[in-house]
């Protein structure tokens, strides 16, 4: 008998417990980048616009420059519930999301307002869709980050003979690593956390992130040169543990993929009004030499004809590829 009545307090207890959460809520944001980031600025507005919807008793705290762990790491503790938020880089996401990689493919976007596109079509809501089935977290909002731009400490790089003599950083995803193999590069996977180590110690002479992922890691100290690439349009979703996102009421359910429409539609806004004064202040405060590809032809045919084949499948196939190049009024495979 008093087992059974410890275990009815225990639950009575746990019932309170969750019913108070489930009124109030101070949930944390892993960001992988710094401050001054497209990642940052979509925490910051998502934060805003949720207080705003849901009450002054939901806020959330912003961890930046992966103080709460690897991105992949984050994606694991959304998944499980440790972690209630984080903001990741699609190809972060898609070893748990396969399907997310689609996203990912090199030169699969030849602009912004094709990125812009995509999410706003159905195939964003089919990925967030088979994200939820497949990795365990909902998908509430996305940071229009930029093209990833590759910096090195070494030479100029203007055409794909450059590449030879460079290591490049690359984070541990399958895709990236081989659209640089297809390149003739040499990708070498490395924490994100130790990047900036990495390269002041010539581990590796170059990394590949967006515009302002290089300013907000202040890259531009300890490298010298950057070249516009656009093998990479870098759309990154801002993940919610599915089990915290249940627990919330129905109203609180709709103010936080409000709030995560609203902060989508403000990052890209953000980053066409920032990416440019970006530049220009990577050039003047640190005096990078910027340049532009030469033969970039040649790199969209080399990654499109090694690369795409080989996932194929892991993307869902080439109909989920001609599907998204419809779309966006190109020519299918």
């Amino acid at each position: 008998m008093q087992k059974t009545k410890f275990i009815k307090v225990l639950s009575l207890t746990a019932g309170l417990v969750l019913s108070t959460n489930a009124l109030s809520a101070n949930w944390k944001i892993a960001v992988g980048d710094g401050g001054g980031s497209a990642q940052e600025a979509l925490g910051v507005k998502f934060s805003e616009l949720l207080t705003e919807k849901a009450g002054d008793k939901y806020k959330t705290t912003l961890f930046v420059n992966g103080q709460l762990g690897s991105e992949q790491a984050t994606v694991n503790d959304v998944a499980i519930g440790t972690l209630d938020m984080s903001i990741v880089a699609a190809n972060n996401l898609a070893p748990f999301s396969p399907s997310v990689g689609l996203l990912s493919l090199p030169y699969i976007f030849e602009n912004i307002d094709q990125a812009e596109a995509v999410i706003n079509s159905s195939i964003e809501e089919r990925i967030t869709d088979t994200t939820l089935k497949q990795a365990g977290v909902r998908i509430v909002a996305w940071s229009y980050s930029g093209f990833r731009m590759l910096t090195n400490s070494k030479h100029p790089v203007k055409n794909l003979a450059d590449l030879e003599d460079l290591r490049i950083r690359v984070p541990k995803s399958d895709l990236i690593i081989k659209t640089y193999q297809s390149f003739g590069g040499n990708p070498t996977p490395v924490a994100w956390s130790e990047t900036f180590t990495a390269l002041q110690q010539g581990v590796v002479e170059g990394q590949e992130t967006p515009y302002a992922a290089i300013y907000s890691m202040k890259f531009g100290e300890i490298q010298k040169y950057l070249t516009e690439t656009h093998y990479l349009f870098a759309l990154e979703p801002l993940i919610m543990s599915e089990s915290i996102f249940q627990d919330q009421s129905a109203e609180v359910q709709k103010a936080i993929l409000a709030a995560g429409k609203e902060a989508t539609e403000y990052s890209l806004a953000w980053i066409k009004e920032k990416e440019g004064s970006i530049k220009e202040e990577l050039v003047a405060k640190y005096e990078m030499q910027i340049d532009q590809l030469e033969d970039e032809g040649e790199w969209v045919k080399k990654a499109q004809a090694t690369v795409w084949p080989e996932f194929y499948e892991q993307v869902g196939g080439k109909d989920k590829i001609n599907e998204l190049l419809i779309l966006l009024d190109r020519k299918s495979i």
